[in-house]
């Protein structure tokens, strides 16, 4: 009778671990050295998959919020002037545009959702500003699995410009590969936002909506009255 209630205490005791640690396997665990805890938190979003014995991974809608809250902790719209040393009643020539959307390359990592739309670790926003006489562009591009982020900035006459154009591109894009134990490379479509001059295009993640659109057309209007 001891016995067995010690074997009953062990095995609650071994579930009870199972459900509070998570099931990381060895490339995860040399992933999140020296992480931080949100960034081991995405890390194995991306990388764990669901089990009824182990903790559990957030789900697609806690990410998308941790994505969120990131972006609504920095104001890169206020980082976007200061970087092109402009005020903004300097480019007012109609109202500033932004973009942004996940970055699918070989160093981030991507999962495809359960509600099937894929997702990074990369993330990029863009903001555009239109003058009289030119258009300037601020980027910043940052990973929400480490710290590496990057900023850009360019600056376009109008008469250079020849076209403002969206696309959906292909990507080979990192995923990890629970039977491998380690990232694979596949294919993604992803939606991108370009500005083509002469020899040169400049490219923007993007999120196609009703916004985006409109504020695309607007941009071709101004560009075909600036040539005009």
């Amino acid at each position: 009778m001891l016995f067995t209630i010690i074997l009953v205490a062990l095995v609650a005791l071994w579930v009870w671990w199972k459900k509070t640690h998570y099931n990381d396997s060895p490339w995860v665990k040399n992933r999140i050295k020296n992480r931080t805890e949100d960034q081991q938190t995405v890390i194995r979003y991306f990388c764990n998959e669901p089990s009824c014995l182990s903790k559990k991974p957030i789900t697609d809608g806690e990410y998308e919020e941790m994505v969120s809250n990131f972006l609504a902790s920095n104001d890169f719209k206020k980082k976007a002037l200061g970087k092109i040393g402009l005020d903004e009643d300097q480019v007012n020539e109609i109202e500033p545009i932004h973009f942004e959307g996940y970055r699918f390359d070989k160093d981030s990592l991507s999962k495809q959702g359960e509600d099937g739309k894929w997702r990074s670790s990369k993330y990029q926003v863009s903001w555009l500003f239109f003058s009289d006489t030119q258009v300037y562009v601020y980027q910043n591009t940052f990973f929400m699995d480490q710290d590496g982020r990057k900023e850009a900035t360019e600056e376009y006459f109008y008469r250079d410009i020849t076209n403002f154009s969206t696309s959906s591109d292909t990507t080979e894009t990192a995923t990890y590969d629970k039977n491998a134990g380690k990232d694979v490379l596949v294919n993604v479509d992803a939606n991108r936002f370009a500005i083509t001059v002469p020899g040169d295009k400049f490219y923007c993640s993007l999120e196609q909506n009703d916004y985006t659109e409109r504020a695309i057309q607007g941009m071709k209007a101004k560009l075909r009255e600036k040539k005009s």
